[in-house]
């Protein structure tokens, strides 16, 4: 039984040696997904890009992903997946209704 003592505890500590390093890779996957987060253009409406429905005063916490360096957020995971359906076509709604407030702003 002794023979085995040094066997255990050498692998003991070899497990022990690649637990950090498997931490800080996924700590590094962690950060790059938080520096592309926070690198995305913020979310300029007030309301679910697919439904229309307003965030203020709802009490719901929208869903939020970022897209081409653009941060979108939706009311419901059903809106996720029918922006995921046609991308393209929401977010030529976002620009334009981008363009709308920006148009509002230089009225006033």
């Amino acid at each position: 039984m002794k023979p085995l003592r040094p066997l255990f505890i050498a692998a003991l500590l070899a497990g022990l040696n690649t637990t950090p390093l498997r931490a800080a890779e996924h700590h590094h996957d962690d950060s790059a997904a938080v520096v592309k987060a926070k690198k995305a253009k913020p979310y300029p409406l007030d309301f679910c890009l697919v439904s229309d429905e307003k965030f203020e005063g709802s009490g719901m916490t929208p869903f939020e992903m970022v897209q081409d360096g653009q941060t979108l957020k939706f009311c419901c995971k059903n809106c996720v997946q029918d922006f995921k359906k046609e991308p393209k076509k929401f977010l030529t709604k976002l620009a334009d209704e981008v363009k709308k407030q920006e148009a509002a702003k230089a009225k006033k």
